[in-house]
């Protein structure tokens, strides 16, 4: 018998972080918004203060939700990428409805077309199986079409924003955004689902193998079509707490949170593939990324550069996700 003892190899340091990376994903997304920070604080002394606070808050809460249809969609394998487009529906024809009807009424008139779309969507891709990325996109563009019909009926009337929703949307309570009251339920609903419930585990199942799923007995078509139509009444709830904080009805008021979203999500741990994430991390995702767009504010950068940026953000992050697991 040998006497030769077996060394062990030690574990390369690279290999180390990438593992404690991934066991860990929110420490590196923590750290990342502090030093985020930082630098802005550096870049101009005395901005990060109880004011710019509140304020990253309110802007970061709509992102965050529209991030959250993302983080669910994207669980599953698809993406939403009609999320804009219904709240931006869901705002102009409150604002306009409002005119002549009951705040209440008005907003559930605006949600009926939401639903609409998410039943759309939940039954294109679970039934006709057309890809998320094609569905959702043509229903997008469906539905900006439809609201540029609508405003022309109802040019005339005019549109106001309800008291209630620009007190949720921009006012402050002792310094805490309302918006809190609207966005910590839907949050606390989310991560419970996605980590408590049959639907949300059914979401991975889906996601991480959906032939699997299939043979244990899920039902697809309605799986999915239950997500898109809660996807897209999220999705016309932030449309109407964002015309709240921007306060000006528009036929893009929503559209350039679509890409971010995604960013966010992705940023936040959530594969593009399905089957790995959560909504914790798209929080701290949506939060990076409004300090970063501060961040270019002050830097000047245009729009066109940022959303080059966003765009860059996605693809190295998934790249990076994705030679985390290949070495796992």
């Amino acid at each position: 018998m040998s006497n030769a003892a077996t060394v062990s190899q030690p574990v390369p340091f690279s290999r180390r972080l990438k593992r404690f990376m991934a066991d860990r994903p929110l420490i590196p997304l923590i750290i990342l918004l502090v030093m985020l920070v930082v630098i802005l604080q550096i870049l101009r002394p005395g901005i990060v203060n109880e004011r710019w606070l509140a304020n990253t808050v309110k802007f970061a809460i709509p992102l965050a939700i529209l991030a959250g249809c993302q983080t669910m969609t994207m669980l599953t394998g698809g993406i939403d990428l009609s999320v804009g487009t219904v709240a931006t529906m869901s705002a102009f024809i409150m604002a306009t409805q409002v005119v002549n009807h009951d705040p209440a009424m008005a907003i559930l008139i605006a949600l009926v077309p939401a639903v609409l779309i998410g039943l759309i969507n939940g039954i294109g891709v679970g039934v006709f199986r057309v890809h998320p990325l094609i569905m959702t996109l043509g229903t997008s563009l469906i539905g900006t079409g439809c609201l540029q019909v609508y405003q022309r009926t109802v040019i005339a009337s005019g549109a106001k924003i309800p008291p209630f929703l620009a007190w949720l949307g921009t006012g402050l309570t002792y310094g805490v955004p309302n918006a809190l009251l609207l966005f910590v339920p839907i949050a606390v609903l989310i991560v419970f689902t996605l980590r408590r419930t049959g639907f949300g585990r059914l979401l991975y199942a889906v996601g991480d193998n959906e032939g699997a799923a299939r043979l244990s007995g899920v039902r697809y078509w309605q799986v999915i079509t239950a997500l898109y139509v809660i996807s897209s009444v999220l999705a016309g709830i932030t449309g109407l707490l964002y015309i709240g904080l921007i306060k000006a009805p528009s036929l893009s008021l929503a559209e350039p949170l679509v890409l971010p979203s995604v960013a966010a999500a992705v940023i936040g741990g959530t594969s593009i593939f399905g089957g790995r994430g959560g909504y914790t991390g798209t929080i701290i995702g949506a939060l990076i990324l409004t300090v970063l767009t501060t961040l270019l504010t002050i830097l000047q950068m245009p729009e066109g550069a940022r959303r080059i940026l966003f765009g860059l953000i996605v693809l190295f992050v998934t790249a990076a996700y994705l030679r985390i697991i290949e070495d796992r």
